[in-house]
Formats: C-alpha cells, structure tokens, sequence
C-alpha cells in the first residue's frame, strides 16, 4: 500500500483584485440584500493532480516557479487543504519548508528548540537526548542563549534545518533547503539528508532546481507544469524533459524581447548581428553529438573600422555555471575589423559536453582590454548523444566527456572489446 496517494487534487487561490472603499461597500451591502457579487478571480495552483509514492522512495518534485510544487508539499504537510480530491499520508511526516519561519523571535535558541521540537511531535525526553546534536550541527553553541531575533537569516535557518532534520519521521518533506546557509553548510545539508536516505530508509519527497541533486538523490522524479503533472518516472527521462521545457520557454522569451536575457552591453559602433552554429559539413544546427566537430560563426556589422580586436567564446549552463571561456588571445590573433558586415568564426575539434541544453556567450575586447561587446545567453545549444550506440551511463554524470584512454599494465587482466 503507497504511504503517500495523491488522487485528483486541484488547489484553488482566489486571486487578490484592487477595489476601492465604495465598491467594497457597495459588495457588502449586496451580500446584506442576498444579491450575487461579481466573484474574484480563481487560479489554480494544482489543477487534476493524480500519483502515489510507495514507502521507502526518494521522489524528487521539479518544475518552472509557479508550477505548484510547494503548493502539493503544503498539502501533503497538511499544512493547507486541497479544494477537490484528496491527499492521504499513512504515517508522521517531518516538513522542511519554509525553515526558519516557525522560530520565535523572542525566544532563545534553546526555548526555540524545545518549543519547535515539540510542536514536530518529539518528547521532552527525546529533545533532551538530541539537544547538544542539535546545536553542534547548527553551529550555534556560544548563541545558544541569545534571543533568535539577534541572529543572522543565515543563523535562522541553521538552526530550522537542525532542529526539523534531528525529527524522527516516516515522510520528510524537503523544500529547496539545500541551498541555504553558506557553501560549507550547504555541503553539510546535503550529507545530513543523504544520511537520512541511505540510513532511516524513510521516505522523501525533494523540491530543488538542482537537476543534479535530483538526479542523484532520488528514485523517481515528478514534473509540474502550470499546476498540472505532465511526467513521473526515472530521474534521467524526466530532467531531460525539465531541460527540454525551460529551453524551449528560455528560446521564446528571448525570442518575445528586445534584447538577449542576461548582461549585454556593446559600444554604439558595434552590433552582433546574428550567431550561426555549423556543423562539421558547415551545415546551420541546433544540436551537436558530443566529441564531434562544431563551428561558432559570428556575423557582425560595423559602423566603422576597428583595429587589433581579441574574440572570446565561452558556453554556460542554464544556471550560469560558466563551463569554458576561449579567446583568440590564446591563439596568438588579433583581428582588424572593417567596416560593413564581417564573419569571424571559431571552431572547436572535439566538442567535450555531455547531453544537454547549454548557452553561449561571446566577449569581444580591443588589445588595450576596453569591451567592445559582451553578451550571455546569445544563442541555445543542444548536445545530444551518439545514435549510432546506448548512450553510456558515464553520461549523465558530470558536463564534460573526458578524452581518455583505459589499458593494463602486464599480463594479468584479459582485455574484451565492448560489443
């Protein structure tokens, strides 16, 4: 039997519309001579929502924001209720969302502590027990004493995660937590939850952007779009269409603006007119195998001449992880650059990243080191794997393929060729 069924649920909001003070008197005075009011906007959060998770399972929850995916771990939280259908959770449920919120400013950090502790289902007796674990991971012993409201967000949340991690639980609800705090903390948020998954057997729920965490972490992977479930199933499949979704919503917004998200700036006599990527045929793609041989053609206009310019190319993540920068500096060329419409181009022999959806971006600066363009996410790339052959698992670990070379040294082990 699931230890989670959510089953048909749609959560709907009324939607806040500015009134003035006479229409809202005019409204009451409606209600008061039992006449229909114009009713306010609905929208819904979750819309037909239908999935079971069994116990033990680590199931990941992704999504654009405003897709509904704290919504359904408020739900399942019990924090609100659902406006159809039904959510039913067979055992204790530990939520992490929204950590910190529940603190008390007036209180210490111990009382903090007892009070949340508590309020989460622990005995007095187990708090006791796990009190100085709870403040050694927090980090907080010489505070302790202090009243929440001195501490920094950062300290706050701390102290949340502590406290709603040490809760033993048969559901624990993970809300973008791993992202709080400083780096080193942040490594510490992701080993304790990695604990209580391999350890406690538990089961878990993870909201995060991080597609990779997701990846690695979880069982199964759910994907919310606009409130409505478009997938659930392995963690791979179902990222790949996350990307799939937020590169074809990234393509159209840039196509629907003006300009290019991300920083842009350029000199008054300088324009990047258009990005080509070419193949190894010097046929215009979308989509590169991985190791094989790409061209960037830059096509630029020119209002006058321009002397002695250094080239950049760098390829960045959706996140702006910045992946490589290459610049015609390392080449040893400078380029002069008439006026009028030119091509420069950059090709790259052996294009080392895995599958996925990456962005370019190009810098261009003149030998004194005065930009005279910069832009990011100029231009959309799609890496894909070879057809010819599975795509190997070493894939989907990592950004980039490493060009290297397996062998054994002596006579010991027996070599096979892969079929």
């Amino acid at each position: 039997m699931p230890i989670i069924e959510v089953n048909h649920v749609t959560k709907e909001f009324r939607l806040g519309q500015l009134r003035t003070a006479g229409q809202t008197l005019r409204n009451v005075c409606a209600r008061l001579m039992g006449k229909l009011v114009e009713s306010t906007q609905q929208f819904k959060a979750l819309d037909d929502v239908t999935f079971a998770v069994e116990s033990g399972e680590v199931v990941g929850i992704i999504g654009h924001n405003g897709a509904g995916k704290s919504t359904l771990l408020k739900l399942l939280a019990g924090i609100t209720r659902p406006t159809t259908g039904n959510v039913v959770v067979r055992g204790h449920v530990a939520p992490l969302i929204e950590v910190g919120a529940g603190l008390v400013p007036d209180l210490t950090g111990r009382e903090n502590i007892y009070l949340n502790a508590t309020i989460l289902g622990m005995k007095k007796a187990e708090i006791r027990k796990k009190f100085d674990s709870i403040v050694a991971f927090a980090e907080l012993a010489e505070f302790i004493d202090t009243p929440v409201k001195r501490y920094s967000s950062g300290m706050q949340v701390r102290l949340g995660f502590s406290i709603a991690t040490a809760v033993e639980s048969d559901v624990l609800i993970v809300d973008e937590v791993l992202a709080v705090g400083d780096v080193a903390f942040q490594r510490k948020c992701f080993d304790r939850i990695e604990t209580l998954i391999r350890d406690s057997g538990r089961t878990v729920l993870v909201v995060s952007h991080n597609v990779r965490q997701i990846e690695r972490l979880c069982d199964r992977a759910v994907l919310l779009n606009h409130g409505q479930l478009l997938a659930m199933g392995p963690p791979t499949t179902i990222c790949d269409q996350y990307f799939a979704l937020a590169a074809t919503s990234l393509a159209e917004s840039q196509s629907k603006s003006a300009g290019y998200a991300g920083r842009y700036e350029s000199v008054l006599e300088f324009e990047l007119e258009k990005i080509e990527l070419l193949d190894l045929h010097g046929t215009e793609t979308d989509s590169i195998v991985t190791g094989s041989e790409i061209t960037v053609a830059l096509h630029v206009q020119c209002d006058r001449p321009f002397t002695r310019l250094i080239f950049g190319l760098g390829i960045h993540t959706l996140d702006f992880v910045y992946l490589t920068t290459h610049s015609s500096e390392s080449n040893g060329k400078l380029f002069d650059v008439p006026s009028g419409r030119s091509t420069l181009r950059c090709t790259i022999s052996d294009l080392p990243l895995l599958p996925g959806i990456y962005q370019l971006r190009v810098g261009i600066s003149d030998a004194a080191g005065a930009t005279v363009f910069y832009g990011e996410n100029l231009y959309q790339i799609r890496v894909v794997s070879p057809q010819a052959r599975p795509t190997p698992a070493s894939m989907r670990d990592g950004l980039f393929l490493l060009n290297a070379f397996w062998h054994a040294d002596g006579r010991t082990v027996r070599v096979r060729e892969c079929a």
